[in-house]
């Protein structure tokens, strides 16, 4: 097969939504359809020891929510699907942001009882910043929601984003009879089973076929009929580059627990999703079909086995044909580097691979050469764009609880933060170590790493900090000013770049009016 042919049959994507609207569940109940795994977990029971296939690491198994990426794969109708689930709770938020680079499209899953909440409108802001194509899942029908006209203007309102509904409930919660595929003009009736993949479908050519009132009763019909003619006239008719360049989001109504309106999902999502597209390195854009090699990592993971000290990182395939223990350019390091161990991924589950095309999801077993945002390529020297660190919210030091694990601890805090889980700074020639985070959770997460995987143990002491600033200037001489002036309130992240650690807004603001030779940035990527 050529790797054109190749490049038309990938689809990757990435699932994203607001804690508890039933991403991981979608994420499992795709991955079921689609062959991939034969049960699904229990997200949330701890009573039931297989967990969500996508929860591999023991706190998600505990707390039954996702806080790391999972990549897994499968094929479909002859596509090859790379779905990437992300951690949904707001405290792992840049794990998502990081993962977003590595997809082509993106299914936001919402749920009908609560609407649209605020993690989803910074998830969507992300998308937006590359107009990533987006798909809308409205979940939980099963239950007593809102009006479906009320979601719908929620979310073009909230989101910012036209909508058009390829499917529309016949009810919901308690009287809830299914969905009417609009999209290709058939009846699905509702029969609430966590377990049995087969739709009771009714294929309707004509919506006024008298079979509609008798499957479904005359009210329900009407009601139908009325919403069907209401939507073909409010909304226009589905444009699919519309949807391609970001514009408009097709919007499907299901309830994933019970495996309904997934099927219908996926068969649209086949159809009319992106394959690999072109992307932008520091020199040039480029295109998936260019015979040399390239991609980026967007994620790092240690210890995926707790059995195994491995430290895996994730690469999204850009351009040409990744091979296994072929030399390729470590773009940042300027030198050659081979992978005799690459992998593809189903959640935790790993298989060797000799070869992989663009859009595939590449895990590259690595002894801490490679860090989030490295290029690879066939020798080209461009690196991707735009991976960037954020300005954390919460600052907290570290305290070494045990002075004869020092060396264990320094090792987890330097493996912790080049996955990306948080950023490290460092004070005072690195006698002061401060991590900051977008939630408090990660930094539960980060106490049970370094205990359980590294058998370190540290206690957090509350900073007061305003903001995390990377700094530069033109001027070589006034930067070093700077730092001699401010060296109390100078630290320096992972990578050894300069960061003011700003106390207030106000001092803060002050600062950047005293100096105005300094440049201030609030991500890394300047």
């Amino acid at each position: 097969m050529s790797i054109v042919e190749e490049i038309s049959k990938r689809r990757t994507f990435g699932i994203i939504s607001h804690p508890d609207a039933g991403k991981t569940t979608l994420t499992e109940k795709l991955l079921l359809f689609g062959g991939a795994i034969k049960t699904a977990g229990a997200v949330k029971s701890n009573k039931i020891t297989q967990h969500a296939k996508s929860d591999f690491m023991e706190i998600e198994k505990q707390r039954g929510i996702s806080v790391a990426t999972s990549v897994m794969g499968f094929e479909y109708k002859g596509r090859k699907i790379n779905l990437l689930d992300t951690p949904g709770h707001q405290d792992f938020a840049e794990d998502t942001y990081r993962t977003l680079t590595a997809v082509d499209s993106v299914v936001l899953v919402i749920d009908c009882v609560k609407g649209v909440e605020i993690q989803t409108e910074k998830l969507m802001e992300v998308c937006r910043m590359r107009n990533t194509p987006v798909i809308v899942f409205i979940n939980k029908l099963d239950r007593e929601g809102q009006d479906p006209y009320d979601l719908l203007d929620e979310v073009e309102e909230k989101l910012n984003i036209r909508v058009k509904p390829l499917s529309w409930p016949i009810s919901m919660g308690k009287t809830f009879k299914g969905v009417y595929n609009i999209y290709q003009n058939y009846l699905l009736l509702f029969q609430p089973s966590k377990r049995s993949l087969q739709d009771d479908v009714i294929d309707i050519r004509d919506i006024k076929d008298p079979l509609v009132d008798k499957t479904i009763g005359e009210n329900y019909a009407r009601q139908l009929r009325e919403d069907v003619e209401l939507i073909e006239g409010v909304y226009p008719e589905f444009d699919v580059n519309e949807y391609l360049s970001g514009e408009v989001a097709p919007v499907f109504f299901g309830s994933a627990v019970n495996n309904f309106g997934v099927r219908e999902l996926l068969d649209a999502f086949i159809e009319i999703a992106p394959p690999p597209r072109e992307r932008a390195t520091e020199e040039r854009v480029i295109k998936p079909d260019e015979d040399a090699f390239s991609g980026f990592i967007f994620k790092i993971h240690a210890n995926m086995d707790p059995k195994h000290r491995n430290r895996i990182a994730f690469l999204r395939v850009c351009s040409g044909k990744f091979e296994r223990n072929a030399p390729y350019l470590h773009v940042r390091q300027d030198k050659n580097v081979k992978f005799s161990n690459t992998t593809a991924f189903m959640a935790q589950d790993k298989e060797i691979i000799d070869e992989a095309f663009p859009g595939d999801i590449v895990g590259l077993y690595d002894t801490g050469n490679l860090k989030i945002g490295d290029t690879l390529s066939q020798g080209e020297k461009g690196m991707y764009k735009g991976i960037p660190s954020f300005s954390p919210e919460i600052f907290r030091e570290v305290i070494n609880k045990d002075a004869m694990k020092t060396k264990q601890l320094e090792k987890g805090l330097v493996q912790l933060m080049e996955e990306g889980v948080a950023q490290l700074f460092t004070y005072e020639m690195g006698a002061r170590k401060v991590i900051g985070t977008v939630g408090a959770l990660q930094f539960e997460v980060i106490q049970h790493r370094l205990k359980h995987e590294y058998g370190a143990t540290c206690d957090f002491v509350g900073l007061s900090l305003y903001k995390a600033c990377w700094i530069s200037s033109k001027n070589k001489k006034k930067l070093d000013e700077f730092v001699k002036s401010k060296y109390r309130h100078i630290a320096q992240d992972k990578d050894g770049k300069l960061v003011f650690m700003a106390e207030t807004r106000a001092w803060l603001q002050m600062v950047q009016d005293n100096f105005p030779d300094i440049e201030f940035h609030f991500t890394s990527e300047f």
